[in-house]
């Protein structure tokens, strides 16, 4: 993917074509990718790419361009190499945490984007990890 096809503004518009790229991109890797996971070296668990992995990826990395960035050219590495920060119970009035029974927040460092965050939840009973989204946090 070329970095000039991802549109850099702030408009609607702009995260609509952003959210597509994001939807695009995950197709894409999921076909070359039928396991669907991929092991994180620091957990030391796989992390489980779902149908909800996308949905709140290209929701909230769609809104900006860094965000999207980062997924499309860094994904299966971040999967892989971020790092464990902390740990919190999933949000019980939110939706789509309901079914897990907690929230892993890691952190990867590329130095072309900075810190790119990883949040992984653990589903209650099978304790599966599924990669929840992934966003570009700014860097100071």
């Amino acid at each position: 993917m070329n970095i000039t096809e991802i549109p850099k503004g702030e408009t609607l518009e702009d995260m609509k074509v952003r959210k597509q790229i994001i939807r695009d991109f995950y197709a894409v890797w999921n076909a070359a990718n039928p396991t669907k996971q991929v092991y994180n070296a620091n957990l030391k668990e796989f992390i489980n790419v779902r149908y909800l992995s996308i949905q709140e990826t290209s929701l909230i990395a769609a809104n900006r361009y860094i965000s999207t960035f980062a997924l499309t050219h860094y994904f299966t590495e971040i999967l892989e190499l971020a790092v464990e920060k902390r740990r919190t119970p999933a949000k019980k009035d939110n939706e789509n945490q309901k079914r897990f029974s907690e929230m892993i927040v890691l952190e990867y460092h590329k130095k072309e984007v900075g810190i790119i965050k990883l949040t992984v939840g653990v589903l209650k009973g099978s304790k599966q990890h599924i990669q929840y989204c992934i966003t570009a946090i700014e860097n100071d």
